[in-house]
This record gives structure tokens, C-alpha cells and sequence, in this order.
């Protein structure tokens, strides 16, 4: 109590300190630290030397046209051989190829200013990096870093990516006008597939695909004939220790847009991520076996997930055995997105020490997302979420599959029949999800309420949710699921059953209602259903429709 009494006293003086800028802000946190169920230093704000350079005085011009990307090498260099300092990019419209940072660098774009990205591809070498959780080859990120320290994007200004060059586009995500003149630019239609392709050598990496976006190549000038196919992440900082960005709009990104991977000290605060809502792969932030992380005050409106927490797929992310850990999302706006917040798919190296409060999902495919499959490993454990707030989620505000397949959104769910429910060996290729506490979340309007899909090897374990309210059209669904436990959780569903339960063990349902008396039907099933628990609940015996044994479901 003394030591929960002097930081309260901390945080007072602090706060009346100033209620304006930084302080204001570290104010704001240092509450959120204190209560963390997990331990966790607050990344400060770097510290650069007071050395400036304006990209201008090295023969910068915003005027559109020109090229800027000597100007920006040489106004980073210039900085670098100073110690560090910051790099000014003042009001206009910048074109640039591929800036490459330095260590103790802060690229500052001052209100106005656009920064954007040539479309020029041949600016754009290829790389060895990591893509969707594989080690691969993409071309080099439009602003990239490795093994650095103190690097930062700060400011008011706009970073575009020129991902309209890059990206293929489906017929059905436009209106025709919007098609009409999209293939009128020039580009490939493959009619079969109504997508548009941005060149031909976009096309000679399909048949190569062998997992979503990773090729497989047989001989080096095959990644050359594909170049246009590896489109890169917007933001890459890779092994990077105290990242900051702050401040700037990031948009119109070739794939992710923002990419920290195996980085440290990670400090993301009052950002806007937006990409257009039918972007393939146009994920906003992906933090990626990465540790001691805050995301703050920052809104996302993207066409993939918006908020990612990620630790490498497969084989190759076992190998890294780098989990992302430590990790405190707040106050942060979704609007578009596959997800609102989302751990996996990849996730082999693992997942823990995870902290989201106060947030705001509004019209995302699904809200808090969990997703993984066999063969990718890992483990998922001590995620806590508070104080989430939804509306117009087109599939389920909550859900864990561990069925992942690739697809989102109603596809997911219709493609929910396929999935093989026999059970597998257990080895290091099985995904665990355990230890998950999620309270006070509310949602107004969902398909269905919540969707826990387990491996009938390796449930989902531990999972605890409270003060639940979900208006949706059909109600919850936990297959293969254990040691579930729900307190205060009300289900408005306009269909079906407020909750079915298939091959569950060890649940309490406490207080759990439906605010839709015709809707307030408990279905239980499966020969591997075992000790159910209803406490506080006003479900008659008549509205429990089961077909196990009569002692294994108990009322209290």
C-alpha cells in the first residue's frame, strides 16, 4: 500500500505540473503503468542532440516534380556526422525514392508538408527481409532502418506511400466508374479473376505463391522477373532500440504500412494510419516480435487488420524465438479493418504481456480478433483488455479461431464447414491460446455475438470475459473450448440461440441473459461437453436444450 501510495502521490505532482503537451500526455499514462497486471517500463520520449538540418538547404524543392531523394541522403547524413539530430522537412510537396535511416535520427515534417514516395519501382531494390512472418525477399521499404538507436518520425505532416502502383485490385471492391478508370491507367485484367494487376511480372509470381504472398524461387532471376510482386511494407525499422513515431499521418501504403519488427523500446503515439479500405494486405501497424511497445491516441482506417500484434509464421518464427511482449495499446480509434485489434496469424515465436484499454472500434469486419492455425506453434497467453467500444461489426466482436484459413469477414464464416475437426498429435507446431481476460466491452450491432473456435487437440484455455453487452443477430458460439468463464454478460440476438455450446469443459456462466426473452435458449452438445456451471441466471430448465448427460450441466 505505501509503494501504491507513493506513486499516486507521483503522478499528482506531475499532473499539476502542466496540463499541456508531453507532460499532459505522460500524465495521462502513468495511471495505466501503475495498473498494468504485468511489469513494464513507460519508453520515454527520445532525446536528440539539439543538432537541425532543413532538407532544402541540400537542394530539397517541393514543388512535386522534382526528385528529392539525394537531398533527404544527404541532409540524414549531414545530421548523422553531427552525433543526431533532426531532419526538417518544411511545408510542400516532396518526392522522394527510399530514405534509409541512421541511428539517433528524427525525420520532422512540419505541418503542411507531404512527403511523397516515388512510383518509380526501379528506386526500389530487393531485399532479404521478413514478409508475413517468413524469412523472403521484398523491395526495399520507401523509409527502412536496421540494427539502429534513436530514430523517430515526428511532426504534422502526411507520408504517402504511392501504393496505388503496387497494389492488385478486385472488380468488386470498386463501383464502375471507379474500375473504368482504374483499368484505363493501363495495368493487367485478369477477367477470370476480375482483379487488376499493376504489370505483367505482378502476374509471373502467382503460380510461385506457396502461402498467401510468399513465392517460392527455384533460380535468382526469378525474383527479378516478379520485382513488381514484392511490394514492401511502407515503414520497416528492423532490430531497431528506442523507435518513436509521433504526431504524422501515415497513408497509401504498398502493403503494411507500419513495421517494426524485432525492435525495442517502441513508442507510438497520436498517429493517423489510413489506407484505402479495399487494400490488399494494407494492414496499419504490425508490431512484430517487438518488446516494450505503446500505442497511443492513434486512429486507423485500413484495408486489412488495423492494430496486429505478430511474432513470425511457422517454422521460421519458432527459429526466431523472439515473442512480442510487453505491449500497451490505449485510446486508439478503428474505423475500416479486418480487425479492430488482432493477435496472429502469425504468431510462432508467441504472444504475452498484452494490455488494450479504452478503445473504439467502428464498422471493422470484426473487433477483438484472435487467429492462428496447426503448424503454427507458439503460445498466446496473459492478454488483457478493458473498456472496448463497437458498433457495425460485420462478423463477431470477439472471436478466437484457431481454424484460421486466410479469408475475413463473412467469407471466414461461411467458411467455417470446411474445417477438419479430428484430432491432431500435439507437437511443436500446435497453437495455444490461454489466459485471456476481457471486461467491459460493449457492442451495437454484430452478426453474431462472440465465436471461440478451438482445436479439439489444444482448446482455447482460460478465457475470461465480464460485463458483456452485445446486440447481434444471432447469439455466441464455443466449440472446443475450456475453462470458460463468463460473468454479467447480456446477448441481444434477434436469431437463433443466445449461446450454443459444442465440446466445451469446465464453464461458469454467471448472470449470463439474453435481453430477447424468445432468444433466451442455452444449447448444449457434443460427446466432450463436461462440467457446465450456471449461477445468478434466470435461464428456466425448459430454455436449456441439451444432449448430454443431465449431470453434467449444473444450476446454481
Amino acid at each position: 500500500m505505501k509503494k501504491l501510495h507513493k506513486k499516486t502521490i507521483a503522478s499528482l505532482i506531475l499532473c499539476t505540473m502542466t496540463l499541456m503537451g508531453f507532460a499532459s500526455e505522460r500524465c495521462d499514462l502513468m495511471d495505466v503503468y501503475d495498473r498494468l497486471p504485468f511489469r513494464m517500463n513507460m519508453p520515454d520520449a527520445i532525446k536528440f542532440p539539439k543538432n537541425k538540418v532543413i532538407i532544402t538547404d541540400f537542394g530539397a524543392k517541393g514543388d512535386g516534380l522534382t526528385d528529392n531523394t539525394e537531398a533527404f541522403n544527404k541532409a540524414i547524413e549531414a545530421v548523422s556526422n553531427k552525433g543526431g539530430g533532426k531532419v526538417i522537412v518544411p511545408e510542400g510537396l516532396w518526392i522522394t525514392g527510399p530514405i534509409v535511416f541512421k541511428s539517433n535520427i528524427n525525420l520532422h515534417l512540419l505541418k503542411g508538408a507531404l512527403l511523397k514516395f516515388s512510383p518509380d519501382k526501379s528506386k526500389y531494390p530487393i531485399i532479404k527481409t521478413s514478409f508475413e512472418g517468413f524469412e523472403t525477399r521484398r523491395c526495399l521499404s520507401p523509409i527502412y532502418g536496421k540494427d539502429l538507436k534513436n530514430i523517430a518520425i515526428t511532426g504534422q505532416g502526411v507520408i504517402d506511400g504511392s501504393g496505388e502502383v503496387w497494389r492488385p485490385v478486385k472488380k468488386s471492391k470498386l463501383t464502375n466508374e471507379q474500375w473504368k478508370k482504374l483499368i484505363a491507367k493501363g495495368g493487367i485484367l485478369n477477367e477470370e479473376k476480375n482483379t487488376w494487376y499493376p504489370s505483367e511480372g505482378y502476374l509471373k509470381a502467382l503460380p510461385l505463391i506457396i502461402d498467401q504472398n510468399v513465392p517460392k524461387i527455384t533460380h535468382e532471376e526469378q525474383w527479378t522477373e516478379i520485382k513488381d510482386f514484392l511490394r514492401p511494407v511502407m515503414v520497416s525499422f528492423v532490430n531497431c532500440t528506442n523507435v518513436e513515431l509521433d504526431g504524422v499521418t501515415f497513408q497509401n501504403s504498398p502493403a503494411w504500412c507500419i513495421h517494426p519488427l524485432m525492435c525495442q523500446n517502441v513508442r507510438i503515439c497520436n498517429i493517423n494510419v489510413r489506407n484505402p479500405w479495399y487494400s490488399q494486405n494494407g494492414d496499419g501497424l504490425d508490431l512484430e516480435s517487438c518488446k516494450n511497445c505503446l500505442v497511443y491516441n492513434s486512429s486507423f482506417d485500413v484495408g486489412d487488420d488495423a492494430i496486429c500484434i505478430k511474432s513470425g509464421k511457422d517454422a521460421d518464427g519458432r527459429k526466431r524465438a523472439i515473442p512480442t511482449e510487453n505491449v500497451i495499446v490505449y485510446k486508439c480509434m478503428v474505423y475500416h479493418g479486418h480487425g479492430g485489434f488482432v493477435v496472429g496469424s502469425e504468431m510462432s515465436s508467441g504472444v504475452k504481456n498484452i494490455y488494450v484499454e479504452n478503445c473504439l472500434f467502428m464498422g471493422t469486419d470484426a473487433g477483438l480478433r484472435f487467429k492462428s492455425k496447426r503448424g503454427r506453434g507458439g503460445i498466446v497467453e496473459n492478454i488483457h483488455i478493458n473498456n472496448v467500444h463497437m458498433t457495425d461489426i460485420e462478423t463477431d466482436p470477439i472471436i478466437f479461431d484457431l481454424f484460421y484459413g486466410g479469408k475475413h469477414g463473412i467469407d471466414a464464416v461461411n467458411d467455417e464447414k470446411n474445417q477438419d475437426k479430428t484430432i491432431q498429435p500435439i507437437t511443436e507446431e500446435t497453437p495455444t491460446f490461454k489466459d485471456i481476460y476481457i471486461k467491459n466491452i460493449t457492442c451495437n450491432g454484430a452478426l453474431r455475438a462472440f465465436f471461440f473456435n478451438g482445436l479439439p487437440e489444444m482448446n482455447v484455455q482460460n478465457i475470461n470475459l465480464e460485463n458483456i453487452s452485445i446486440t447481434s443477430t444471432y447469439g455466441a458460439t464455443l466449440n472446443e473450448s475450456d475453462d470458460i468463464k463468463m460473468r454479467n454478460i447480456t446477448i441481444n440476438a434477434s436469431k437463433g440461440n443466445m449461446m450454443n455450446l459444442y465440446n466445451v469443459k469446465n464453464v461458469v456462466l454467471n448472470n449470463v441473459s439474453s435481453s430477447n426473452p424468445q432468444n433466451d435458449i442455452l444449447k448444449v452438445d457434443g460427446i466432450n461437453t463436461k462440467n457446465i456451471v450456471i449461477k445468478n441466471s434466470q435461464l428456466k430448465k425448459e430454455n436449456i436444450q441439451s444432449s448430454v448427460a443431465e449431470d453434467i450441466i449444473k444450476q446454481k
